[in-house]
């Protein structure tokens, strides 16, 4: 049985019962980002954000095929100023980046950044140096099909979602390969085009199961463990959840790209929080609009919360009109002090939230 709850449209927010919201609150803190047309400060269609253990924050911008020069990761700190960038110049060759999806850092903070378009996953050291990079195209060990989601443990092992292969593979930290899981269907341990992937405190793999609008839990070995949530737009319901994140109570905080919205699940999968977004005005929007101030008039006189007639209330429509939802969350992360990091690639920004204990 889910917990009484009640959505807030003005404010995005899902409010839980006084029972739940006592175990469990999640504070927005703010909003990084806008679009840019060049490299340097901005975001194009960012798909995922790490942090460094000195406090950097990296974004990954996947970019589309209009504005492919500017694929790159962009590196930022938490007062958002733009640090610089790397990886950039698209194309096949070393050092460089076609459609990233997922990066991960490793015990050495070096980054392992997947390619669906080169089926490779590369290697950058802290500095944005280019070390190496592992991985082609094809079905066998080692091999990829369209790599998406990865995650790191603490023995260094790295575990990518196999997309179209519908597997999860298990590597040393220099891509050695180590096994494998999965297969295409829908029974437990079974995936549909996985995505996202992350690893708890204690080892365990969480994969976010796209087509099967699931998340499932495995050993990091690969034994089935349980999975969570089911097709549909209720409480813990999932369409096609593209990226997982869980904390060190167990808590699981899941991109539900189809929903256009955050969930987080409790440990046994009741939904205990569920948001459209409630993103405020960046740093970088506000600077422009301060010298722009026909551009700024022009959004002070928009209806920011418009009524959309009934044939547009599919959550894309919702979003895509929204200022302050999600549209179109790729990717949700977990940074060192707790703070919630939820990538949106169509709205080129990240909502920042953090949960209270």
């Amino acid at each position: 049985m889910w917990p009484a709850a009640t959505f807030d449209v003005a404010e995005g927010e899902f409010n839980v019962s006084a029972q739940t919201a006592t175990a469990f609150q999640l504070d927005y803190v703010k909003t990084i980002g806008s679009v840019t047309v060049q490299l340097g400060r901005g975001f194009v269609n960012p798909y995922d954000v790490v942090t460094s253990q000195d406090g950097r924050i990296f974004v990954l911008n996947r970019c589309d095929s209009a504005r492919a020069s500017l694929v790159r990761v962009g590196i930022i700190n938490w007062e958002e100023d733009y640090l610089g960038e790397f990886g950039k110049g698209y194309g096949p060759d070393d050092g460089k980046l076609m459609m990233p999806v997922a990066m991960a850092l490793d015990s050495q903070e070096r980054f392992h950044i997947t390619d669906e378009h080169t089926h490779q996953v590369s290697i950058f050291d802290l500095s944005g140096e280019f070390v190496k990079k592992w991985g082609g195209p094809g079905s066998g060990d080692g091999e990829f099909n369209g790599p998406a989601g990865i995650a790191i443990d603490a023995d260094d092992h790295i575990y990518v979602a196999d997309q179209h292969n519908h597997r999860i593979q298990k590597f040393t930290a220099d891509g050695q390969y180590v096994a494998q899981w999965g297969g295409a269907g829908s029974e437990p341990g079974q995936f549909n085009m996985p995505w996202g992937v992350t690893v708890d405190a204690q080892g365990d793999v969480y994969v976010a199961d796209w087509r099967n609008d699931r998340i499932q839990k495995f050993t990091n070995n690969g034994a089935f463990l349980t999975s969570y949530g089911e097709s549909g737009e209720g409480n813990g319901q999932l369409h096609r959840p593209s990226g997982v994140a869980v904390d060190s109570d167990g808590y699981m905080y899941v991109t539900d790209w189809g929903n256009e919205r955050l969930q987080v699940l409790s440990p046994d999968g009741d939904c205990v929080d569920n948001r459209r977004g409630q993103a405020t005005l960046s740093k970088w929007a506000a600077e422009f609009f301060e010298v722009n101030p026909d551009e700024r008039e022009t959004r002070a006189a928009s209806n920011l919360f418009p009524d959309l007639p009934s044939h547009l209330s599919a959550p894309h429509h919702v979003s895509s009109q929204t200022e302050a939802y999600f549209w179109g969350p790729v990717s949700v992360r977990l940074d060192r002090e707790g703070r919630l990091f939820v990538v949106e690639a169509n709205r080129h920004r990240i909502q920042i939230y953090q949960r209270s204990k």
